[in-house]
C-alpha cells in the first residue's frame, strides 16, 4: 500500500497534527491541552528522528541518544507549562 517508509512517516506526522489540532478544540482544560500537545510533538519528534533522518537502522546509541535529547526537551517544555501554571 505504502511505497516505502518516508510515506508513511508522512501520514504519521498528519495524523499527530490532526490529533494536536483536535486535542486543542476538545479537551476542557488548559492543562490537558499543553500535556497532550507535549506528548503528541514528542511522538512527532521520534517519527522525525527515525524515518526522515534514518536512524532506524542506527545504531541503538545514536537512537537512545536523541530520543533521551527529545524527552528533555519535551520535559523542559512541560516544566515550563507547569511553572506558568503556578504564576
Amino acid at each position: 500500500m505504502f511505497r516505502d517508509r518516508l510515506d508513511r512517516a508522512w501520514l504519521q506526522l498528519l495524523a499527530l497534527a490532526i490529533a494536536t489540532l483536535a486535542a486543542s478544540l476538545l479537551l476542557p482544560s488548559r492543562w490537558l491541552v499543553d500535556a497532550a500537545a507535549l506528548l503528541l510533538a514528542l511522538a512527532k519528534g521520534r517519527v522525525i528522528v527515525l524515518d526522515f533522518l534514518s536512524l532506524r537502522d542506527a545504531p541503538a546509541l545514536w537512537r537512545g541518544l536523541l530520543t533521551t535529547w527529545l524527552a528533555a526537551l519535551v520535559a523542559l517544555a512541560g516544566l515550563a507549562v507547569a511553572i506558568r501554571a503556578l504564576i
